[in-house]
């Protein structure tokens, strides 16, 4: 490609060097030994240190509770910089074919792909997941840019043949630069979800990560440039609430997606409107599950524990809500319970743990305060919900804790209607179809739901009444990039992976020519 061809072989050397600095030494690291030091920003196609180093924020790791690494905001002088690094960029990238950009692209999964797990074990130092966990998150991303390679030469426009053989025809454009603000479930993968169909149509886009997540958003800086896109197509500043006001008033800014709570997606919007700008939202959830007695139980018991305890429940479509028929009940409890209390919880970069450490401290407490809650309302522990501590002393200090099932919940109770976003999962029993569909649907939230039946007519006129951007039959939180993934109601707007995303990160122009003479009416 023309501008690849125009690096030095000194830049690109020093992006090789660059990208594998940090993950050359995870093959040796271990749970509680890594320290980063390294500059977290990245523009200009380099990593770049902080102006000042005032406002530190500690990141720690969820495993051990030590510091892994310093996290310094970027203020406004800094977010203008890589905006205008941005801006540069996607002048020279929108002005590529679509088949340019997908070869880039191409290259930049292929390098993923083979340094897949090394980036695994970094996600998990700095997320406390567990390593069966982010190995398939990262194998997800480069599937995402792989796909969104395979996108980005078929973007085309329409003809439209009008009288007197006058014609018009529409262009698929690039909106500028985007904004993407992740969250700290996914770090590495919610920047590929982002980036990928962003890059695909043209545009450059600035991404913040989560300030408690912020080492493995660089990592793919590093990559993408490694692999040959523009300096500062993809930039990382880093930085909390703050720096992401200032990104979405920026006026160069076109969009912005973000990952998150209500809460903050309510004043993402509420900024971003002030500038008119496209958003999109991927927002909480408390998703339903419905469990029918017709179920093939095995699965459903399965697929329970992959709606709750994913990432230490820290999902945001989480099946949370776990309604079962009143008839299997307790064959339902008995198995359910067995199989939680069988989650082997520990060291996350051990390949036998299936459940690391929530993200920090105060998510520990918070999600504890929810089983106490649970508790005083009158809900009943059936396992879990207690600070864990692991046998080995270097974990003393994470922010474990055993997951959770509670029986005896009604629909009114706090860990019912609010998001715990931990593993905690609250079991109810129900009638009628007519019921349970009811009950399901009376929430503010609409991110997932799901079904267990046997009955194919019901499954998918379930499927067709739930009030939520998914439903899964017969399945649960399973994510292939081919299909959309986003909210109804407060669970935001938008959508993420699919083709249809294409349509959220680029605009249609209309150029309507007239092969005959202008009729005057004056």
């Amino acid at each position: 490609l023309y501008f690849r061809a125009k690096q030095s072989s000194l830049s690109l050397s020093r992006s090789l060097k660059m990208a594998q600095s940090v993950l050359d030494t995870m093959p040796g690291a271990a749970t509680g030994t890594v320290l980063l030091t390294d500059p977290l920003n990245f523009w200009d196609g380099k990593r770049v240190k902080p102006r000042q180093e005032k406002n530190a924020e500690p990141v720690f790791e969820p495993a051990t509770g030590r510091v892994l690494c310093q996290m310094v905001p970027c203020g406004a002088e800094e977010v203008e910089e890589a905006i205008e690094s941005a801006h540069a960029a996607y002048l020279k990238w929108s002005k590529m074919a679509g088949m340019e950009r997908a070869r880039v692209m191409l290259e930049a999964a292929r390098i993923i792909r083979e340094r897949r797990e090394k980036i695994a074990k970094l996600e998990t130092i700095n997320n406390g997941k567990s390593i069966t966990e982010t190995l398939v998150d990262i194998d997800i991303s480069w599937q995402t840019i792989e796909y969104y390679a395979g996108l980005a030469g078929t973007l085309a426009g329409q003809h439209v043949q009008l009288p007197g053989g006058s014609f018009a025809y529409t262009r698929r454009e690039p909106l500028g630069v985007c904004v993407g603000i992740g969250a700290f479930n996914y770090p590495f993968q919610i920047a590929a979800w982002k980036s990928a169909p962003a890059m695909a149509c043209g545009n450059a886009i600035v991404f913040k990560p989560s300030p408690m997540t912020p080492v493995t958003a660089v990592v793919l800086a590093e990559i993408y440039k490694e692999a040959g896109v523009p300096d500062g197509l993809f930039c990382v500043v880093q930085g909390g609430a703050d720096t992401g006001t200032l990104l979405c008033h920026h006026p160069k800014v076109a969009k912005v997606s973000f990952t998150g709570s209500v809460a903050t997606g309510k004043k993402v919007m509420e900024m971003s409107a002030k500038g008119v700008k496209q958003v999109t939202l991927e927002l909480g959830g408390k998703s339903p599950l419905l469990i029918f007695k017709d179920c093939e139980l095995e699965n459903a018991v399965k697929g329970a524990l992959m709606a709750n305890f994913l990432t230490q429940g820290q999902v945001c479509c989480n099946g949370t809500r776990v309604y079962v028929q009143r008839e299997i009940m307790p064959q339902f409890l008995e198995e359910v319970v067995k199989r939680t209390k069988a989650i082997s919880v520990g060291d996350p970069l051990l390949d036998g743990t299936r459940m690391g450490a929530l993200i920090s401290k105060p998510q520990l407490e918070k999600v504890l305060g929810f089983v106490n809650q649970a508790k005083k309302e009158g809900a009943k522990v059936l396992c879990g919900g207690e600070p864990f501590v692991p046998s080995d002393p270097k974990l003393k200090g994470g922010y474990f804790m055993s997951p959770c099932v509670l029986d005896n919940c009604r629909d009114d109770m706090t860990c019912v209607k609010e998001e715990i976003f931990g593993p905690v999962m609250s079991v109810l029993p129900f009638d009628t179809e007519e019921e349970v569909i009811q009950r399901a649907n009376n929430t503010t939230f609409g991110l997932a739901s799901g079904v267990f039946t046997r009955d194919i007519s019901r499954a998918h006129r379930v499927a067709e009444k739930m009030e939520a951007g998914t439903c899964f039959i017969n399945n649960y939180n399973i994510s292939p990039v081919e299909v959309p993934f986003g909210g109804y109601k407060m669970s935001g707007f938008g959508r993420e992976n699919g083709q249809v995303t294409i349509e959220y990160y680029s605009q249609l122009k209309t150029v309507v020519v007239e092969m005959g003479d202008v009729d005057n009416y004056f």
